[in-house]
């Protein structure tokens, strides 16, 4: 009786870990062989660039935002659109332009009279500004600092004309052991796959893209997860999608644990939505090497939690068996095989609530951090299952109280 849940739990765990295990060696693969080669085609590429800086009840850091857009010392368009904030935003925004009126080329500020969320607050301003608009898009957050030098060092990917998009790479501030395992992991995957052909995920608070590689009509407003509606629909359009590893802004981590928690599975719908609708076009056959990215994606965020659900409840099933009818008396198959699962269960237990505590386990901590990506990842998908949408949600204070003191 015992036999057949421990078969089944170790398929299901070979199903979900399996792909994470050869994704890695292609990480490293990419890495070794084309780091050198990752770098910007041009020097002093210049172009028209408009940054796009969606807000909602940013009052406590507007001013800073702005004050960091203008120590870039690249001239700018702002687009700014406020979602309908409750705060003396906007007004803020007027007094500061009120002082600096030379501090951009051109401001045009959109006002929502509803708030929707900020995919929906994304697709009104790309639409005002046009598909066919000259030069170049910035869009980032207002809780954000670009460090000195970005927004030019970004521009510079785009003397390659092949190049649709391209990301900045985060320093977080107060970022706990877990958080920051978490994400060096992604960073280091979305990093190896720009190398080789492109990533669809690339981050919404510094990202960079050319209009005319995007087709706005592709992105969900009922979704987050815009930053990689924008990357995805631009890849699957012919352009590249690339991270890059020395243009850096500061962004703060939540303060406690389940702000975190919140957070990813936050991010994680929006990607599994974005996974699940754009499947069938990011990997059919024209779409090279990013269509078995993509595909490794897909099973990374909704195959893999699935198939360690399964796996979950085959052992529980298993111990469930033990104690009806006792553990084996004798050494056999259905012994050896319950006494080697017990093992790794009480190890990986072990490692998932240290990571989900932050706490660090020393050359271990990827598996905890492994498992614990998968509970969220569940979670998310549970939420989805129960009709819930997250693509609007409480701002994080303790994050825009902690950025108030950042400098860069």
């Amino acid at each position: 009786m015992v036999v057949v849940p421990a078969i089944i739990e170790g398929a299901a765990l070979s199903v979900a870990l399996v792909p994470f295990v050869l994704h890695r060696w292609d990480m490293y693969r990419w890495d070794r062989d084309h780091r050198n080669a990752h770098v910007p085609k041009g020097n002093d590429h210049e172009e028209p660039l408009t940054v796009l800086l969606p807000v909602w009840n940013e009052a406590r850091i507007i001013e800073k935002k702005l004050d960091n857009l203008v120590q870039q010392n690249v001239p700018v368009r702002l687009l700014l659109i406020d979602s309908a904030s409750t705060d003396d935003t906007v007004e803020r925004v007027e007094a500061w332009l009120n002082t600096h009126h030379e501090a951009f080329l051109e401001v045009d500020l959109i006002r929502m009279e509803t708030r929707q969320g900020k995919t929906p607050a994304v697709v009104k301003a790309l639409k005002r500004l046009g598909q066919h608009a000259e030069g170049l898009v910035c869009m980032t957050d207002a809780d954000a600092l670009l460090e000195r030098g970005c927004l030019r060092r970004m521009m510079q990917w785009f003397a390659d004309p092949m190049v649709g998009a391209v990301g900045a790479v985060p320093k977080r501030e107060g970022a706990r052991h877990d958080e920051t395992m978490h994400r060096t992991a992604w960073e280091a995957m979305r990093l190896a796959e720009s190398m080789v052909d492109s990533t669809p995920f690339l981050e919404g608070s510094c990202m960079m893209w050319r209009p005319s590689c995007l087709a706005i009509d592709d992105l969900n407003p009922s979704a987050n997860a815009d930053d990689a509606q924008i990357a995805t629909s631009i890849r699957c359009r012919g352009w590249r999608t690339l991270t890059d590893p020395l243009a850096h802004f500061v962004d703060a981590a939540p303060s406690t644990l389940e702000g975190q928690r919140r957070q990813k599975i936050r991010r994680a719908q929006g990607l599994q939505r974005l996974l699940t609708r754009e499947r069938k076009r990011a990997t059919a056959r024209g779409q090279g090497l990013f269509g078995r990215i993509f595909r490794r994606q897909h099973h990374f965020h909704i195959i893999a939690p699935l198939a360690l659900t399964i796996a979950t409840a085959s052992a529980v099933l298993r111990w469930g068996f033990i104690a009806l009818y006792g553990w084996p008396a004798t050494f056999t198959l259905a012994n050896s095989l319950h006494l080697g699962f017990t093992v790794l269960e009480l190890i990986s237990a072990a490692l998932w609530w240290r990571s989900r505590q932050g706490k660090s386990s020393g050359p271990l901590s990827l598996v905890g951090q492994w498992f614990a990506s998968m509970e969220l990842l569940g979670r998310s998908l549970i939420t989805t299952a129960r009709g819930r949408s997250l693509h609007q949600w409480e701002q994080h204070t303790d994050v825009r109280e902690h950025m108030l003191d950042v400098e860069v």
